[in-house]
């Protein structure tokens, strides 16, 4: 990965603070993107903290700005960027809550991608590696609204893959299961961390799909769902 620029949202997020470091350890200059973000959340000269706000056009097209205003390229893309919200069915999910599912995990999958083709497509091997859910293609009731997101969001990648295959821009979507991070250990500690899905995991995945060895790799769904697959 020395000499590649990868922006990462959600950057110091449960996964994210594994993928940057990951991307980092590989030898990537890696810009990371959150709403709140510091130099000082990684130990790297090689890390560039931009606090930015993706769900919207213009924070997107500014995100990406910036980016390539001082670094000149852009690589890789490890779109992490999510949010859950479940526990009620489709008949009393209420209209903000199904907002912010598409909100998070569709609408800011769209401005980023649409802010980050034209730039990736000059490089001739760019990779697009996206976060999506299990649920995505296994959805259970009380988590309608998180599902169709993720579901359309898997759909939008693997249209960016057709669409840019010509310029060798790859676009792939994981798909884990429940992951071993502090948040969900938060919001269900009497579950079985050892079947949950490591977040390291994960990121040695997008550091091979954003490699020489995922080249040959498009317009994948890779399911991630550890011991309980």
């Amino acid at each position: 990965m020395k000499g590649k620029i990868a922006l990462v949202t959600g950057a110091n997020g449960g996964l994210g603070n594994y993928v940057t470091q990951a991307l980092l350890d590989a030898g990537a200059t890696v810009v990371g993107v959150s709403r709140k973000i510091s130099q000082s959340d990684f130990d790297s000269p090689a890390f560039t903290a931009l606090p930015g706000e993706i769900t919207t056009a213009q924070g997107a097209k500014t995100v990406v700005d910036q980016a390539l205003s001082r670094f000149g390229r852009l690589d890789v893309l490890a779109h992490l960027v999510g949010g859950f919200a479940g526990g009620k069915s489709i008949a009393e999910t209420d209209d903000a809550t199904f907002q912010r599912m598409f909100d998070l995990n569709l609408n800011a999958v769209f401005q980023i991608l649409r802010a980050a083709i034209p730039v990736m497509r000059k490089t001739g091997n760019g990779r697009i590696i996206a976060i999506g859910s299990r649920a995505a293609l296994d959805p259970g009731p009380g988590v309608g609204a998180y599902s169709a997101s993720k579901a359309a969001m898997v759909s939008l990648i693997r249209t960016a893959a057709l669409e840019n295959k010509d310029a060798g821009l790859t676009a792939n979507v994981i798909l884990p299961g429940t992951m071993d991070t502090p948040a969900n250990r938060a919001s269900d500690p009497k579950a079985d961390f050892s079947k949950w899905v490591r977040p390291t995991t994960v990121a040695s995945l997008i550091i091979w799909l954003a490699g020489e060895g995922g080249k040959d790799v498009n317009g994948a769904i890779i399911p991630v769902y550890g011991a309980d697959a």
